[in-house]
C-alpha cells in the first residue's frame, strides 16, 4: 500500500509540473527560485487554478460549467478530509498539511470562476470588481504567502494589494479578447459616470469616453502597485522572491499598457519569454 501511494504522489507531481510547463506563463519562471517543497506546492496551486479556469473557458453551456465547478467544490472537501481523488488534489495534499493552506481560499477561487461562467459577464460596480479580483487573484495570493512563510497580517495585506494590481492589469490588457467572449469587467457604474450608457459591447469599446474609464481603472491598479511595493519593503526579500518577480513582470506589462493607451485595444501588449527570463534572473537572486 505504501509503494502504491508513493507512486500516486509521483504521478500527481508529474502531472502538475506538466501543467505549469505547458502553460508557458510567467509563473514558471517566478517559482524556479523556491525550495523543492515550496515549488511543488506552488505548482499544485497553479494547476488547480488552471483546471478551474479552463473548465469555465472551455466550450459548454453554463449548466455544464456550474456542474464542473461543483465537482471541484466536492474535490476540495475530499482534499481536506484526506482522500483526494484526482492528480491535482493529490498533489495538493502534502502542501495543505505542510503549509496550513486554508480551504476557504480554494473555494474563493472556485467562486470567482463561477462569476466568469455566465454567457454574458458584466460587473455592476467597483464593489463587485473588488470581490472578483479578490476571488480570482488575492485568494491565490493568500495561498501563496502561506507557502512562502510570510506572517499572517502582512501576508494577507500583500496578497490583497498585489492580487488587485495584477488582476486589474489582466483586465486592462484583455479587454478586446474578453469582449470577443461577451465579457466586460469594467464596472457599469463607472461607465455610466462617463456617460456611456449603451448596452452594446462593441459600441462601449469605441466610445470616446471609454479611454478615460480605463485610465481610472489604471490609476486604481497603480495605487495597488504602490501599496504592494510598500509592503514588500517590510518583508524579508528572500521569502517573497516569486511574488516580487511576478509583480515586476506585471508592472512592465502595466507600463506598456499605459504607453499604448486604450484607443487601439486590438494591439496586444505582453512580455516575451526572454524578458521574463531576464526579470527572473534579476529578481531571483536578491
Amino acid at each position: 500500500m505504501k509503494s502504491k501511494n508513493t507512486q500516486l504522489d509521483k504521478d500527481a507531481i508529474k502531472y502538475v509540473e506538466g501543467v505549469v510547463r505547458c502553460a508557458g506563463s510567467s509563473f514558471y519562471w517566478s517559482m524556479r527560485c523556491l525550495s523543492k517543497n515550496k515549488r511543488l506546492a506552488m505548482y499544485a496551486i497553479y494547476a488547480f487554478c488552471r483546471e478551474v479556469d479552463d473548465l469555465v473557458d472551455d466550450a459548454g453551456n453554463i449548466e455544464e460549467k456550474i456542474s464542473g465547478l461543483n465537482l471541484w467544490r466536492d474535490e476540495i472537501k475530499f482534499l481536506y478530509e484526506g482522500c483526494p481523488s484526482n492528480e491535482v488534489s493529490r498533489a495538493l495534499l502534502n502542501p495543505v498539511r505542510e503549509f496550513n493552506l486554508h480551504k476557504e481560499d480554494f473555494n474563493a477561487v472556485i467562486d470567482g470562476m463561477e462569476m466568469d461562467a455566465s454567457e454574458i459577464v458584466r460587473i455592476s460596480d467597483m464593489e463587485e470588481l473588488n470581490l472578483y479580483c479578490d476571488r480570482v487573484a488575492s485568494a491565490v495570493g493568500r495561498l501563496s504567502i502561506k507557502v512562502f512563510g510570510l506572517g499572517e497580517d502582512i501576508g494577507k495585506a500583500l496578497a490583497f494589494s498585489q492580487g488587485q494590481a495584477l488582476q486589474l492589469t489582466n483586465i486592462l490588457r484583455d479587454i478586446n479578447e474578453d469582449a470577443q467572449c461577451n465579457r466586460l469587467y469594467i464596472p457599469n457604474d463607472l461607465l455610466i459616470s462617463y456617460g456611456i450608457i449603451n448596452k452594446n459591447l462593441d459600441a462601449i469599446l469605441i466610445d470616446p469616453a471609454f479611454e478615460e474609464v480605463c485610465r481610472d481603472i489604471a490609476n486604481i491598479a497603480e495605487n495597488h502597485f504602490y501599496r504592494a511595493d510598500e509592503l514588500v519593503a517590510q518583508c524579508e526579500a528572500k521569502l517573497i522572491r516569486p511574488a516580487i518577480m511576478m509583480m515586476e513582470i506585471y508592472r512592465r506589462i502595466f507600463i506598456r499598457l499605459k504607453r499604448r493607451g486604450w484607443k487601439k485595444l486590438s494591439h496586444p501588449v505582453d512580455l516575451g519569454k526572454f524578458h521574463k527570463i531576464l526579470i527572473a534572473c534579476r529578481y531571483g537572486i536578491l
